[in-house]
């Protein structure tokens, strides 16, 4: 059964690796361009165009690219290059890269965009990948997800050391049990800049290594953070039920629930529920009532057709749907304590939300509950 189940997650086929970050610079003009900020716990990488790699560093390192995303772009996908350095008109491709030279030039540089933001655009939206990513795969999963929430603060790239092999479970885990310090670190500095509020995407492992470097904060820089957080989305979480529980109850209840995105077919959460010794991942796990009495709301897209074989990204494909999802959860959140009838109308909203991004009347198959009511929607 393992046997098979690495099959089935490497049937896809080649993946970017050394050199994929090759600057293009044909002309583009419908091309959207989403200038990212990173911060990592990965080692250089002297290989030219790959900035770096999979090896863990002491250090924490600093980063900037430009990715494009061609007007062809469909959402959800990640058009990949055929050949190197591809076709701004139908790839993503990178337009400039660089390191930054230490954690001070990196704060001048998001307090500098954000200044140059309206008001209520100064928002840094930061994104923590999960196990087997490989650093150009996550950094244009990230300009996908801007692209297609439409997102015009700063994004910021926190990427910790996965060496990209599905072998390497065991050595991810421990690098981002190594890179709880630096997310910390990370996450105090931008609550010092100019941004209004801060808005955090974890998927798979890297929801390990948030509620992880939650729990060992300083109280102190808890509340900080807390402060500052607008949304915490935690998508297929990689996080054994129990230990979430045990997380939760160290945490506490938070001021705002988290959205938590779980599907039931997700095969990668299979496989490491299978090494895991059999216990069910969040992010795969099989009671969404609970996890909504535990606080969170729960978006259930086991339904959702799947861009991906292992079923694993499916978080990817709502990333269109941010701006109304936001609004409409938000208050519906706000209204339940004073309105115990708030779930019809939440059905409603969310069928009218669906419709008017997809720009269809047909709703997407998704399911969204939180306590103490339930909306089941689909097509």
């Amino acid at each position: 059964m393992l046997v098979f189940a690495l099959l089935v997650l490497t049937a896809c086929g080649g993946r970017p690796d050394s050199g994929a970050l090759v600057i293009n610079t044909e002309p583009a003009p419908d091309a959207k361009i989403s200038d990212i900020m990173i911060v990592t716990t990965r080692e250089r990488d002297s290989r030219p165009d790959t900035y770096f790699g999979g090896e863990r560093s002491s250090a924490v390192s600093y980063a900037e690219a430009s990715i494009s995303v061609p007007p062809s772009h469909e959402p959800g996908q990640i058009e990949w290059p055929e050949s190197l350095p591809g076709n701004p008109e139908k790839d993503f491709v990178a337009r400039s890269a660089g390191y930054i030279a230490d954690k001070a030039a990196f704060k001048r540089q998001i307090n500098e965009r954000l200044a140059a933001l309206p008001p209520n655009k100064r928002e840094v939206f930061v994104f923590i990948h999960g196990y087997n990513t490989r650093f150009p795969e996550g950094l244009y999963r990230f300009a996908q997800i801007v692209h297609d929430a439409k997102f015009e603060g700063v994004p910021v790239f926190f990427t910790w050391a996965s060496r990209g092999r599905l072998q390497d479970y065991v050595y991810d885990l421990n690098s981002a049990a190594i890179a709880r310090s630096a997310l910390e670190e990370t996450l105090v500095e931008l609550t010092s800049t100019r941004a209004t509020n801060i808005t955090i995407l974890a998927h798979s492992m890297g929801n390990w290594l948030l509620m992880e470097t939650a729990v060992q904060a300083k109280p102190e820089n808890r509340r900080r953070i807390a402060a500052k957080i607008d949304d915490i989305v935690l998508a297929a979480p990689d996080i054994d039920i129990d230990l979430f529980k045990a997380q939760l109850r160290k945490l506490g209840k938070p001021p705002k629930p988290y959205t938590v995105i779980v599907s039931k077919d997700d095969r990668a959460l299979r496989l490491s529920r299978t090494i895991a010794g059999g216990k069910e991942r969040v992010g795969a796990y099989s009671d969404d009532q609970e996890l909504a009495e535990l606080g969170a709301i729960v978006i259930d897209v086991t339904e959702l057709e799947s861009l991906d074989g292992a079923h694993h990204s499916k978080f990817a494909q709502l990333a269109q749907l941010r701006p109304e999802m936001r609004t409409t959860l938000s208050n519906s959140v706000v209204s339940s304590s004073a309105d115990q009838n708030r779930g019809a109308n939440l059905g409603n909203d969310l069928g009218s939300f669906v419709g008017n991004a997809a720009g269809t009347a047909v709703a997407l198959p998704i399911r969204v509950i939180t306590a103490p009511f339930t909306y089941g929607g689909g097509s």
